[in-house]
């Protein structure tokens, strides 16, 4: 059974810095790409980052230039410079799975971390 389990959010002022982390384990297959979202009150999810196993990233135009994802084999990283209120929400982490023996993917959720920003 896949397991993502988050961790680093919390409290941070305008400016600031945090550094998620996202370990994943239980996949049979390598994560091929693994991500963050983010869903503030009210709103939809919204991509933040993802990186592929190859280490291309691809940023929301929201944090691009003050957040950077990182990958080391099953654990995603975010750190985020540069906090601002707007950065508020829960985060989610995401992995995709596209097994070679099959043609489906596979997407799993961490249950959210809490990233408040105050100015």
């Amino acid at each position: 059974q896949v397991q993502l389990v988050e961790s680093g959010g919390g409290l941070a002022q305008a400016g600031g810095s945090l550094r998620l982390s996202c370990a994943g384990s239980g996949s049979i297959f390598p994560f091929n790409a693994m991500g963050w979202y983010r869903q503030a009150p009210g709103n939809k999810r919204e991509l933040v980052a993802i990186i592929t196993a190859g280490s291309s990233a691809t940023y929301s135009t929201a944090v691009e230039g003050r957040f950077t994802i990182s990958r080391d084999n099953a654990k995603v990283y975010l750190q985020m410079n540069m906090l601002k209120p707007e950065d508020t929400a829960v985060y989610y982490c995401k992995a995709i799975v596209k097994p070679t023996t099959s043609s489906q993917q596979y997407d799993y959720w961490g249950q959210g971390t809490q990233v408040t920003v105050s100015s």
